[in-house]
């Protein structure tokens, strides 16, 4: 990881979902996964993204997938199984793997199972739920590090994804900065209502004093 990405892992670190979803409505990116939730409600992660899109298996089923070995620490595994909920891509031998390799977490369009191994190694997944039914057989990989969609969200290979108690958000590599700059400024105003609500100031006074109702306005 270069010098510059781990400056902006250290910043998207320090921001949540709900910062990151404003700072992308009023930059007009469409970054929020719809229906993918944490395993473990305090789950957290942020990173850069690895896509990698299944289908469903042919007549000779193709695998599942090796590409857990090459992926280099800090990385988000980012799984579209086309929000498909009767079979997994995702189990414990990965987790395992992902946990020891020190990968960052995992986001599937899709199930998960071996939860139990997950919630052990305090590991993130976030997908759309869990179930037994293994994936071989009956999904295959179609392709790597290509264009996926998550929760009907484009994501590539490079693309920064966090992921907390509401959610996941995309951020495309190539908007990071200006996306961290209005989070930023957004979460800043958020604390500033927070210290006057503390001080007994009313939430309408509050809120107009940092213009709150145009934070998220498209610009």
């Amino acid at each position: 990881m270069t010098d510059h990405d781990q400056d902006t892992l250290a910043e998207l670190s320090t921001l949540s979902c709900c910062d990151i979803s404003d700072a992308l409505d009023r930059l007009g990116i469409r970054g929020q996964c719809l229906g993918i939730r944490p395993l473990a409600p305090a789950s957290r992660f942020a990173g850069r993204a690895y896509t990698v899109r299944y289908g469903p298996a042919g007549t000779a089923p193709g695998t599942v997938g090796d590409y857990i070995d090459d992926l280099p620490p800090g990385t988000v595994v980012c799984l579209d199984n086309q929000g498909r909920t009767d079979a997994t891509v995702w189990g414990d031998l990965l987790t395992s793997t992902a946990a020891r390799n020190g990968l960052a977490g995992t986001v599937i369009d899709g199930v998960c199972r071996d939860i139990s191994r997950a919630l052990e190694l305090d590991y993130p997944i976030f997908g759309r739920g869990n179930w037994m039914r293994t994936g071989k057989d009956r999904v295959q990989v179609e392709s790597l590090e290509a264009p996926v969609t998550i929760g009907g969200v484009r994501v590539q290979t490079g693309d920064w994804l966090v992921g907390d108690q509401d959610g996941v958000v995309a951020v495309p590599g190539s908007r990071v900065g200006v996306v961290v700059e209005a989070a930023r400024e957004i979460h800043a105003a958020e604390e500033q209502i927070r210290r006057a609500l503390a001080k007994g100031a009313s939430l309408k006074a509050a809120r107009a004093v940092v213009g709150y109702h145009s934070l998220q306005a498209h610009r």
